[in-house]
């Protein structure tokens, strides 16, 4: 018995190369003895982490450590990132939903038959289930990231934490609030830290665990479920399908669009860094460190 296993022919495949082979068997029957013999059709499963960042775990407990810490002393703390860009006009949008009939939409992804390509920030309030999109449609740069921040912290946050004079963020360790990027951490200091008053802890995730970052699992999944399906033919669409957003576990979210323009390639000088009154951690201090606000610009 040859030890050569054909796992990628259809079962009507395997029946005619049965038959050929002087084994008349029909399809069905192939299927049959392959469920009698466990086989089944599989895809492929991400489990393996590959090259893993050797300070990993100890930055997980850290994060750990630091969300306990400062939910228990009644702080606030949030889960920040860009969601996935998305063309804004009559395109397909994957996923399904119940209609009488299927939507009509173009052939072809052309972004310059569209209003404008979306790019939703978020922030995701850890102890309250509450979650914040604010919506642009320039570019997702450390500017944009922190104005929306900024913008949660004016409009829900202070009233949601009136004693608070720290913040602990969550973000992942690369794009717009990546950990080496110079211009996150001036926006830090100056649209969060000296603008209110706040002692900001940012905290990053390793590379490549994005995943356990909350806002993924508990803001960005139910989004992209709710609209699953549904043409964002109009940022308002998108807005509503974002505001529309529940889960059983009592998820509410409110989005708003900010039109302003960010412009990429902003450029930050080591002079600039020396004036942040940035304390680094002890523990992986590549991906932990706070804000103070500076007096003179409070």
């Amino acid at each position: 018995m040859s030890a050569k296993k054909w796992v990628r022919s259809s079962l009507r495949h395997l029946a005619r190369r049965l038959g050929e082979m002087g084994k008349a068997i029909s399809p069905t029957t192939v299927s049959r003895l392959l469920q009698n013999n466990d086989y089944s059709l599989q895809v492929n499963v991400k489990r393996e982490a590959g090259t893993q960042h050797p300070d990993r775990n100890d930055q997980f407990e850290y994060i750990a450590s630091q969300r306990a810490a400062f939910l228990a002393a009644g702080l606030p703390v949030i889960s920040v990132d860009t969601k996935k860009k998305e063309l804004v006009g009559n395109f397909k949008n994957a996923g399904a939903c119940w209609c009488r009939e299927p939507e009509r939409v173009n052939l072809h992804d052309f972004p310059q038959e569209g209003l404008g390509r979306a790019v939703p920030y978020g922030v995701y309030d850890v102890a309250h289930n509450q979650g914040f999109v604010c919506v642009g449609n320039s570019s997702d740069t450390p500017a944009f990231a922190v104005g929306a921040i900024a913008h949660w912290w004016e409009s829900e946050g202070q009233a949601r934490y009136p004693d608070a004079k720290a913040l602990l963020i969550l973000c992942d360790a690369g794009g717009s609030n990546g950990c080496r990027p110079y211009a996150w951490k001036q926006q830090v200091q100056e649209q969060l830290s000296d603008c209110f008053g706040l002692e900001v802890t940012v905290c990053h995730y390793p590379t490549g665990c994005s995943r356990w970052n909350p806002i993924e699992y508990r803001l960005f999944g139910p989004i992209s479920i709710n609209w699953a399906g549904k043409p964002l033919r109009t940022f308002e669409t998108l807005l509503s399908c974002i505001r529309g957003t529940t889960t059983q576990t009592g998820l509410k979210v409110s989005a708003f669009l900010l039109s302003q323009v960010f412009a990429l390639g902003q450029s930050v000088s080591k002079e600039i860094m020396k004036t942040l009154n940035l304390q680094f951690h002890a523990v992986c201090p590549r991906w932990n460190y706070t804000f103070k606000p500076r007096l003179a610009h409070i």
